[in-house]
């Protein structure tokens, strides 16, 4: 299909790719590659998902502001579908993610309230349910929103039942972020391809779901403060610094074989070497993941597949670490090709 009624209709339908030059011998390596949806992530289903859910039941009103917390993905898909339908959305994003989110987010039409760094994720999402009730906002609550995860088994689910089809797949590898894919997915694999292995990825410097701590919560299931285990760490949108619901609910659904923790540097690696060796463009949630991908290929037998989830397109961390000795003058070798032929060069910069 090429033609389509509107932007949102291109939403999911992302593309699985044969890792080749980065497998171990002897696995299969795959990964799915979420920078394919419209907006470049895997919450573009969220939006998607939670805003007509909202629309069919009636919680959201025809022209009602639209308010969410998000470390960016989320909000720059929801100013996408909220641009498309017409509903005004203002997110509130802690003032230590990436400029390049916030700029996305206002020139698709969204107001972009910071809140400071030291109150995390918790902060952020504290001043959208503020804002909520003081203005009668719709609040999407991803964290705990069923209709993230619902979008995830009508869609995520059935794209890699459909790919594996009468194949083997016996690991699937994911982060967890709010939660919405691995619920989602893990209950239609359990169900449909019980053969299937779930690997979660987490950071080592906030390994809240390897602690086995429960998350403090409100009697409204929202978290009362930031889980002890969590520590800052570099991996942008990938574990706030609390357990979400549909996270908890993934965790208590008992699915999950495996956790692994990962480092910022690994994930920064990997993302990387995902770029020049195999021409795949991810952010550090996917170098994260995909490292956690290589870790399971580590130990599954011979003749193993593995699928690995990548949430969104390094375009996304642009002014992060991840783009940090990544020069915009020439370097030296470069300088050396310009230098090889006589015409057409640059002047040398002066002090």
């Amino acid at each position: 299909m090429t033609r389509y009624a509107n932007i949102l209709e291109t939403v999911g339908r992302t593309p699985v790719v044969r890792i080749n030059k980065l497998a171990p011998g002897g696995v299969e390596l795959w990964v799915k590659v979420e920078a394919f949806n419209p907006l470049g992530s895997v919450k573009d289903r969220l939006a998607l998902g939670v805003i007509e859910a909202a629309e069919k039941d009636g919680s959201l009103k025809p022209g009602q502001t639209v308010v969410e917390a998000t470390s960016g993905n989320t909000g720059i898909g929801l100013a996408m579908v909220c641009a498309q339908k017409g509903y005004p959305l203002v997110v509130t994003m802690a003032e230590s993610f990436s400029v390049e989110r916030r700029k996305l987010m206002r020139f698709l039409g969204a107001k972009v309230v910071l809140t400071p760094a030291a109150e995390r994720g918790t902060g952020m999402v504290r001043k959208a349910e503020e804002l909520a009730k003081a203005h009668g906002w719709f609040l999407t609550r991803q964290f705990d929103n069923e209709a993230n995860a619902d979008m995830h088994s009508r869609t995520t689910a059935r794209e890699i039942v459909d790919d594996f089809a009468g194949k083997r797949l016996d690991y699937w590898v994911t982060g967890f972020g709010t939660g919405g894919t691995l619920r989602g997915v893990s209950r239609v694999l359990a169900r449909e391809r019980p053969d299937t292995k779930i690997v979660v990825c987490e950071p080592a410097d906030a390994p809240m779901l390897a602690s086995g701590t429960p998350q403090s919560i409100e009697a409204d299931g929202s978290p009362t403060a930031s889980h002890p285990s969590w520590k800052p760490h570099p991996l942008q949108g990938w574990s706030p610094d609390f357990i979400g619901k549909l996270t908890r609910d993934a965790v208590a659904s008992d699915l999950i074989e495996r956790v692994l923790p990962i480092s910022g540097a690994d994930a920064m690696h990997w993302s990387r070497q995902l770029a020049l060796k195999e021409g795949v463009f991810v952010g550090t949630s996917g170098g994260a993941t995909f490292a956690g991908a290589l870790e399971v290929c580590k130990s599954a037998p011979a003749g193993s597949v593995v699928l690995c989830m990548l949430p969104d397109t390094g375009e996304r961390y642009l002014s992060t670490p991840l783009f940090a000795d990544i020069g915009t003058d020439m370097d030296d070798d470069e300088l050396a090709i310009m230098r090889s032929t006589p015409g057409v060069q640059l002047a040398p910069k002066t002090a």
